[in-house]
């Protein structure tokens, strides 16, 4: 299974989000952290808006705040919201044209898999990636008086 950037993306702004607390982030301030594109953090963070996950507060004191406690965030849902495919194989897709479809084995073996891997995810939550808050708040070089613990 291979993750794509978009999700990658999701998960380090909620998780910056999450160490810097109730002070309001810019998607600015978040691109330089990672060095990622602001256009491409814009795309990311609409979606996260608009599925419930972070509040974008437009205007001179706007910013982005998390909506839902880490505790909330379930790392298996944030993934199958935030991964446009999760078709491990031609098979798994409405589009399937592999001949040996009727007879392959495969197919099931990898949906199991593919299962697998998400109960596991769904064991965790974003507060789970915060168990050293203090160290990623230097490694993100967000002060330590901005973290609400």
């Amino acid at each position: 299974m291979h993750l794509t950037r978009y999700t990658d993306y999701s998960i380090r702004v909620l998780l910056y989000l999450a160490v810097k607390g109730e002070q309001r982030s810019t998607i600015k301030e978040i691109a330089e952290t990672f060095f990622i594109s602001s256009n491409h953090l814009m795309k990311i963070v609409q979606e996260l808006n608009q599925k419930g996950y972070l509040t974008a507060i437009r205007g001179k004191n706007g910013g982005l705040l998390l909506c839902q406690q880490p505790e909330t965030i379930s790392l298996g849902a944030l993934i199958r919201d935030t991964e446009s495919e999760m078709a491990l194989v031609e098979c798994f897709r409405d589009d399937n044209s592999c001949v040996i479809t009727p007879s392959c084995r495969l197919r099931p073996i990898l949906a199991e898999a593919l299962s697998a891997f998400l109960s596991v995810l769904d064991q965790y939550t974003l507060a789970d990636l915060l168990q050293d808050r203090s160290q990623l708040a230097t490694l993100m070089r967000i002060p330590v008086f901005t973290i609400s613990e």
